[in-house]
């Protein structure tokens, strides 16, 4: 299914695109440009072709690796991407890491008593996080902690060749805006699935009879469970994850593919926003592959393909 459903992400962002008023030719030359001038720049970028002849002929190049040229600046759009990548995959991967690292841990917490304090702490945090969208957040953070305490920097980006501690310190309010949402909804999905496992299901009743201790009984069993569960969630997780990056990378001036992306939209570089969606497109397909692939590796009963 992944090259049916990359294809089709392709079409459908090509055709969009083909249906928003103007074109890239209008907007480069700005309002004042005469019908001459806009048709002129039209021939040159290959705007005046039928839709289905351009697409076709991106969809040749992208099969060899080549997803077409910027009609802004005539740079390959696959060199423009693999510039920003490494910057959004860094984002990602701490975003995830973050989330993911400590939803476990409080949702084990919280299912361990559920429905005392540190379950119901646990909750409203929760409920708080998954009503604030990231970009809000991402604002409040840079309002918090970038300009009242200064402990942070609002804008810019340092690499990671310049040292891992400012590196770090530069993503730490982006990655926590994009993190602190998941976090909240992984929270909440795990600690709401160990405590159905733990209070309805015989094997955890079994376990307790055998006189297995109340954590053994939670990670050895109830855990191992709930984690195919939460490896789903995570997969079909991992395209909001990079969709966040689009407007927090603009917020935070990071050099991202989300930057990228946001600024072909605002130039009307439909090649650049084309070539960004199919990048994501795999990216979230390939996760959801591998979710699927864990199944087989965490339970051995699990054989794709067999009767």
């Amino acid at each position: 299914m992944v090259v049916p459903i990359i294809l089709g992400v392709s079409i459908l962002t090509f055709w969009v695109l083909d249906l928003i008023p103007g074109n890239a030719a209008q907007q480069l030359l700005g309002p004042e440009a005469t019908p001459e001038q806009i048709r002129a720049l039209e021939l040159e970028l290959g705007l005046d072709r039928p839709a289905v002849l351009r697409y076709l002929d991106w969809l040749g190049g992208a099969v060899t690796g080549d997803l077409g040229t910027s009609m802004v600046n005539s740079q390959s759009v696959t060199a423009l991407i693999a510039e920003r990548m490494a910057v959004t995959a860094e984002l990602v991967a701490l975003a995830f890491l973050v989330s993911l690292g400590l939803a476990v841990p409080v949702a084990l917490l919280a299912a361990y008593r559920p429905g005392r304090l540190f379950d119901r702490v646990s909750m409203v945090v929760s409920i708080t996080g998954l009503s604030v969208a990231n970009y809000v957040l991402a604002l409040l953070l840079v309002l918090v902690f970038a300009v009242e305490l200064t402990l942070f920097p609002a804008i810019g980006f340092v690499p990671l060749s310049d040292g891992v501690a400012g590196n770090l310190h530069s993503l730490a309010l982006p990655a926590t805006a994009i993190a602190f949402p998941l976090f909240c909804f992984y929270t909440r999905f795990l600690r709401g699935d160990l405590v159905d496992q733990l209070q309805g299901e015989d094997y955890i009743t079994t376990a307790r009879a055998k006189g297995i201790g109340p954590w053994q009984v939670l990670l050895r069993h109830a855990f191992r469970n709930s984690a195919f569960g939460l490896i789903t969630v995570v997969g079909l997780n991992l395209g909001t994850l990079l969709g966040g990056t689009v407007i927090v990378e603009q917020i935070f001036a990071l050099p991202g593919m989300g930057q990228l992306m946001l600024q072909a939209i605002n130039t009307r570089d439909a090649t650049v926003v084309q070539g960004c969606v199919v990048v994501f497109a795999v990216v979230a397909v390939l996760a959801n592959l591998a979710a699927d692939l864990l199944y087989a590796v965490l339970d051995p009963r699990i054989r794709y393909g067999s009767r």
